[in-house]
């Protein structure tokens, strides 16, 4: 069913239509459409435009037909129908007769298809962050695995300087979570919504649009009808983060497929993403790390084509812009392939430390670590430098490393250098003499080591510790682990609370309460305290909440974890814990304490045991206990805040 019917005489050409239509592609969008149309049949009837039975009749019939898309989306493609937009109003006319005509009123194609592509992107977002978090530990997890293992780092794809496969890792956790903000930020200016924009020139009928915009989920109504309709920079953002993120997988990839070379042999890939030779037997391929530096031109192609497509554009709406979401489409489904791909990569990854070893030791990527001891003899660094280069020259052509000349051989090129030289050319030298913030040095170490809170390397809390060392690794594997459990935190749209959160707190609290889980607020209180809330969300609705009480500079307890029933064990009280952490990390406290019943839940999360009597007695009265539980069983944690990492 055309949209746009009586202003023509004669049909389109068959081939007209082919080429314009666009249900082949957005019907990808259909739950989105729909969604939209829900909406909008609210705020119309909000306006007298539809019944108190019109509207439901239409919601019913939207409802029914979300559900059949949802459960065979293909069947759409089934249609010959224009776009996404005239197939749910036919299929809506088809249930309801006229009365599906009169949901279009005071809208236009051009704001419904802004709003489904908004709504389209704002749930590929979330799946995409949470896809870079899942990448991000991934190689955390490798880092912890490799964190002592010695490798050559490289410049110009020369041996420069000793570092270690932990620090390899680590340099794209941080490459993935500049990826993670860009995402974010991308998601925030997206989170405004164009339903009511008209044509271009705004609808005509009274309709609240913040109101429509909150029953969507978006933030924000959009404050210009002519920008509204027009705007595809979220496209294009998306379509950039996208491709700085796989510019940044192509780069990992490489490195591996360096790494896997018969050259250099310093890792092996799994034979879950690896392919053989059709005519040589001995080949093990590594077409998972290929194919994704391949694809990295694939999803930049796509950035290019949509620049391209909106250049000199005139206001408001051109048909060109149904270029919008074929390539974007095929990029963020690519750039979510790749990052489940990596995924696989480094959990399959064997790394042969004594290869990469023996490769460090080469290269004379020790040489550094000469001119630095020559250095402190008091020769200017540009003569130790030169000094150096001889050496280095010469023990090229006798075929062997620095520290196998002997003493008399290198006093040759200096009468500075004593017995004490080859010490500072060991590999462990190298590792650990960084003595500025960020290196390796021993001082760095033993900071690090002042400031744990046990034995255990995950609670070490010191100076950030960024380069390539042994001790420091682990530290910094901490701080990341810390960062990282704050952005599954907002990967699982954990938010700070609204006003319109209140009843939905006050209901998940008052249930808990009665069962004698926690304690009872009341909704004077939790409107009093809601600026420290937070709350989960599952597909918009509120399943969670969690709060931070403070009590004093550096000292806070976090109270009040509780989950729908229908949510448990989906990770929602986990995130919101973690999300009050980084907040916590934010504004500078220094320990946050819990009083609980299930001990065991926080540990994992890296709180720790401590005596409940060591706490103030304005702490302890505060913290009644709950009539239902047995105070013995009550038990008090702290965790330290990093404030390092600031």
């Amino acid at each position: 069913m055309a949209l746009w019917g009586g202003r023509f005489k004669g049909e389109a050409s068959v081939q007209f239509k082919k080429f314009n239509d666009s249900l082949p592609v957005d019907y990808r969008m259909a739950v989105q459409d729909i969604v939209g149309s829900i909406a909008w049949a609210g705020a119309i009837h909000s306006v007298g435009v539809l019944t108190a039975d019109e509207h439901t009749r239409l919601v019913a019939a939207l409802n029914e037909l979300k559900a059949s898309v949802e459960e065979n989306p293909k069947q759409i493609l089934l249609s010959d129908a224009e776009d996404i937009h005239s197939w749910v109003e036919g299929k809506l006319i088809e249930a309801t007769g006229d009365l599906g005509k009169k949901l279009h009123t005071g809208r236009s194609r051009n704001d419904q298809v802004a709003t489904d592509l908004k709504l389209w992107c704002k749930e590929t977002g979330g799946e995409l962050l949470l896809a870079l978090v899942n990448l991000q530990q991934a190689m955390m997890d490798l880092a912890e695995r490799e964190k002592d293992t010695v490798l050559p780092g490289y410049t110009h794809l020369q041996r420069a300087q000793p570092v270690t496969f932990g620090h390899w890792c680590l340099a794209y956790v941080e490459m993935f979570n500049r990826d993670i903000g860009r995402l974010k930020d991308a998601l925030y200016r997206a989170d405004t919504s164009p339903l009511g924009s008209g044509a271009l020139a705004g609808t005509a009928y009274p309709i609240d649009r913040e109101v429509l915009a909150h029953n969507l989920g978006f933030r924000s109504a959009t404050l210009n009808s002519l920008d509204a309709v027009s705007d595809r920079d979220h496209v294009i953002e998306f379509l950039s983060t996208a491709s700085i993120s796989m510019m940044h997988m192509s780069r990992f990839a490489e490195d591996l497929i360096f790494y896997n070379s018969g050259e250099a042999g310093f890792v092996e890939m799994s034979d879950l993403v690896s392919s053989g030779s059709s005519l040589m037997p001995q080949k093990k391929n590594p077409d998972a790390c290929e194919l994704i530096r391949g694809k990295a031109g694939r999803v930049m192609g796509s950035l290019t084509g949509m620049m391209v497509t909106m250049k000199a554009l005139p206001l408001a709406y051109n048909k060109d812009m149904q270029e919008d979401k074929e390539g974007l489409f095929d990029a963020l489904d690519t750039w979510l392939e790749v990052m489940e791909m990596a995924v696989l990569v480094a959990d399959g990854l064997k790394v042969n430390r004594s290869r990469t070893l023996a490769a460090a030791q080469q290269g004379y990527s020790n040489a550094t670590e000469l001119a630095d001891y020559l250095v402190a003899k008091d020769i200017p660094f540009r003569e130790a430098h030169h000094i150096v280069g001889e050496a280095v020259l010469s023990a090229i052509d006798a075929g062997h490393a620095l520290e196998d000349f002997t003493l008399a051989q290198l006093q040759e090129f200096s009468d500075k250098i004593e017995n004490d030289v080859y010490k500072y050319l060991s590999i462990e030298s190298c590792l650990d003499k960084r003595e500025a913030i960020g290196g390796t040095s021993r001082i760095q170490v033993q900071k690090a080591i002042d400031n744990m809170q046990s034995d255990d390397n995950d609670t070490l809390s010191a100076q950030v510790i960024g380069a390539p060392g042994k001790v420091q690794i682990q530290h910094a594997l901490k701080q990341v682990k810390q960062r990282l459990n704050a952005q599954r935190a907002a990967a699982l749209s954990v938010r700070r609370a609204r006003m319109s959160d209140v009843d939905k707190i006050h209901a998940l609290v008052s249930f808990w309460a009665d069962k004698g889980e926690i304690l009872p607020r009341s909704r004077d209180n939790i409107i009093h305290d809601i600026q420290n809330f937070v709350v989960a969300e599952i597909d918009g609705q509120v399943v969670g909440s969690a709060s931070l009480y403070i009590y004093q500079t550096g000292l806070a307890e976090i109270r009040s974890i509780v989950v729908d029933e229908a949510f448990h064990a989906q990770g929602q009280g986990q995130a919101m814990v973690q999300y009050l952490l980084e907040f916590a990390h934010e504004i500078e406290l220094q320990r946050i304490i819990v009083l609980t019943y299930v001990p065991e839940y926080f540990s994992k999360l890296g709180f720790d045991s401590i005596e409940k009597s060591s706490l103030a007695d304005n702490i302890i009265e505060d913290s009644e206990q709950s009539p239902h539980k047995d105070p013995e069983d009550e038990v008090a944690m702290q965790y330290i805040v990093d404030r390092s990492s600031k």
